[in-house]
């Protein structure tokens, strides 16, 4: 505000040159604001302005009160020895801008001339931005369409998980050529723990843990496949959707066949079809663990059938890049049980072959679904009968504990008992 007020009386005084000093000299801003809250303005060297004149300068146009602020022209400059003189006719312009500002904040091209992925906000270090990394890698190092990259990029994740599906393959041969000796326990334990014996329960729980150290058996490694497929599965589907959604523009047509579009749905509804049908095959069949048809699966085959049926729903409306990655895993997990099946590749991984057991000699016989149901349903009950039965046991134990004592005698033991009854007693027992 300083300079724009010298700055306008500069030019309406014709004045060339002025003079910036200190007025007051007191250390202190206080007690300069304390001297003096006038500020004076001499003017000289003007032709029409032949001697000084001074004028008081209102305190609100001024940010700093402890400068005062004198013109004054060239040929006085000998009288303000010691000061300093700043000439305003030397101030710089204020910078141009630059022409290229846009051009500079657009977003940085790639080798193929398409927006990086970094520019538009995607990719980073999280599961799904290094996931993102990869198919933009893919895509531009080796210059291949989307759908390739999708497929190229399946095939080597499910190539470093392959040994967890020989890992699998081999506890699922185990556990079904030692079926029958597993069952036997179960059903064993089973009518123990429904009939109230806990005692026979925990023996042969301890059977059945004993025989499957000895077979080396362990349920929990079929699982081990679809619980490292799960994090890859979200990451890719996320990953996949965040690129559909940006949108990667060159994505609008790195389709193949129907689907060249991989940032919206399907509209003819094939690519979800496929990918239904083609995980009902894999669930059916087999791949990661053990059949789907063999007879220690229970329910579970039946959840397994329909959950193809329950997703459609959704799949139907994913972008088709999603479906394209799920649809290339179900291919790849059909070749590689296809791959299982022959005898030279499960010898040469160890997989021993799969025992056919007959439903005559299995001590659990193959139910139907609703006999499943009911049997189920039974089994429930009877175990909320006898959780209902032990926590009634705790109420009473707990309560006799606390409670007065309950009278099951015919006479007090704590008191003393007359001489007289003590000897009617003895002569009737002789």
């Amino acid at each position: 505000m300083i300079f724009q007020r010298i700055h306008m009386l500069r030019h309406t005084s014709g004045l060339k040159h002025l003079n910036l000093h200190s007025k007051f000299t007191s250390p202190t801003a206080s007690s300069l604001y304390s001297n003096s809250r006038d500020f004076h303005v001499d003017i000289s060297g003007n032709k029409k302005w032949q001697q000084s004149h001074t004028t008081k300068l209102p305190m609100m146009a001024l940010s700093m009160p402890t400068l005062g602020v004198r013109f004054a022209s060239a040929e006085a400059a000998s009288e303000t020895t010691g000061k300093t003189i700043v000439n305003l006719a030397d101030i710089p312009a204020a910078p141009a801008v630059p022409e290229n500002v846009g051009e500079l904040a657009g977003p940085v091209l790639n080798a193929l001339g398409e927006p990086s992925f970094a520019s538009i906000g995607l990719g980073g270090w999280s599961p799904v931005g290094l996931v993102q990394n990869c198919m933009e890698f893919l895509h531009v190092t080796w210059d291949l369409p989307w759908w390739g990259a999708i497929a190229i990029g399946t095939v080597v994740v499910r190539t470093i998980i392959f040994p967890l599906v020989i890992m699998a393959q081999r506890n699922a041969a185990k556990m079904n050529n030692n079926m029958p000796q597993m069952q036997l326990l179960q059903m064993k334990m089973t009518e123990a723990r429904q009939s109230g014996n806990a005692i026979d329960s925990a023996r042969y729980a301890q059977e059945m843990m004993a025989f499957m150290k000895e077979k080396e058996l362990n349920p929990l490694k079929n699982l081990i496949v679809p619980l490292a497929q799960a994090p890859l599965f979200i990451s890719f589907f996320m990953g996949l959707r965040g690129m559909a959604n940006a949108p990667v523009e060159s994505m609008r047509d790195g389709g193949l066949f129907w689907f060249t579009d991989l940032t919206i749905a399907d509209p003819t509804f094939m690519l979800p079809v496929i990918t239904s049908l083609t995980l009902l095959l894999t669930v059916e069949i087999g791949t990661d663990s053990a059949r789907l048809s063999a007879q220690n699966m229970g329910m579970m085959k039946y959840v397994l059938r329909a959950l193809p049926l329950v997703i459609f729903p959704f799949t139907m409306n994913f972008p088709a890049a999603i479906l394209t990655y799920w649809a290339c895993s179900n291919f790849i997990s059909l070749g590689q049980v296809a791959v299982l099946k022959i005898p030279a590749v499960r010898e040469y991984f160890k997989i021993d072959k799969m025992i056919t057991h007959k439903a005559e000699n299995l001590p659990v016989k193959k139910k139907k679904f609703v006999e499943g149901m009911k049997d189920s349903w039974q089994n429930m009950k009877i175990t909320k009968e006898l959780e209902e039965r032990s926590r009634l046991d705790e109420i009473r134990f707990a309560k006799a504990g606390r409670g007065p004592l309950v009278k099951t005698y015919k006479y007090d033991p704590t008191k003393p008992r007359p001489a007289t009854s003590i000897q009617a007693q003895a002569k009737k027992s002789s």
